[in-house]
């Protein structure tokens, strides 16, 4: 590898980890949002030009961007190693899509509308966070599994029960777990259960279980288990960047295993050193004497 190279690529290399140029990418990736919003209005239709003028300055500027990122990357190939870098490239690209096909528009603002993604592979909280949440899925799949079972055992109730009450919110078993959902999420719930109290005094029970096992303990159950991914997540956060206990954790057991090493030459440089050494007399070897 040539040494210019090297000098550009040390220039680009600095250019990307730069604070103020991280900035700048933030700023433009929130103006880019907020063009695409504007778009959505009808008074904008009369500096609609300059919003395209600008569309293609921020679209000109995150092209320039990656191919910084790209270009202080010692290979090309490590670039594509990391899934975000992956995502921008592939947003980036595809914002390349000209808007005046009037079959692509669709496709090319749909595509701009994702760039706002590209604040998460900027800002490694944000990783984290979606790190965290796309983690807790698998674990929430016994908790959702549970639920569905409950909901499906009270909706089979209410059908049962109130289908002669209100038949649009109790008429079958997948209406009554929409009606369900909406007690759940609290949405006017006393409504339905007053309307059915006017015929069963004793139903509030039914709700009372319901939410208590849904809104109490379901729910409770899905954050302990975003929150014990998440600091995880945080925890391996502070071990790559070098910070936090977890890191400081390491770097103690990396030097007492350096220690330790030390020690174990040190034991055996003294136990060759023994062995080479010829054992001193002993009195019953001292020449003897008249």
């Amino acid at each position: 590898m040539s040494e210019p190279f090297n000098t550009w690529q040390a220039r680009f290399e600095k250019l990307r980890s730069n604070k103020l140029f991280e900035g700048l990418v933030i700023s433009i990736i929130v103006i880019s949002a907020l063009v695409i919003g504007a778009k959505t209005y009808e008074e904008t239709s009369r500096i609609e030009q300059w919003l395209l003028y600008l569309d293609v300055a921020v679209t000109v500027f995150f092209l320039v961007e990656i191919l910084i990122r790209m270009a202080a990357e010692r290979n090309l190939v490590s670039f594509f190693k990391k899934g975000w870098n992956v995502f921008d490239f592939l947003i980036v690209t595809a914002s390349l899509i000209p808007m005046d096909d009037s079959e692509m528009v669709l496709l090319a603002r749909l595509l701009r509308i994702f760039r706002v993604l590209r604040l998460v592979s900027m800002i490694p909280e944000l990783q984290m966070l979606l790190g965290a949440l796309v983690k807790s899925v698998p674990r929430m799949g016994y908790v959702v599994l549970l639920m569905f079972i409950i909901f499906y055992i009270y909706a089979a109730l209410g059908s049962f029960l109130f289908n002669n009450i209100d038949e649009f919110l109790w008429g079958n078993i997948s209406v009554a777990m929409l009606t369900l959902f909406r007690i759940a999420t609290f949405e006017d719930w006393t409504d339905v259960m007053y309307a059915t109290q006017e015929v069963y005094a004793w139903s509030w029970i039914y709700y009372l279980t319901f939410i208590f096992l849904t809104a109490f303990i379901f729910l409770n159950m899905m954050i302990g288990i975003v929150l014990d991914v998440m600091q995880k997540e945080s925890a391996q956060l502070d071990f790559d960047s070098g910070e936090g206990e977890p890191a400081q954790l390491q770097a103690l057991r990396s030097d007492v295993h350096s220690l330790k090493a030390q020690l174990d030459r040190m034991e055996a440089a003294l136990a060759e050193r023994n062995t080479a050494s010829p054992p001193p007399n002993s009195p019953t070897d001292s020449p003897k004497t008249d």
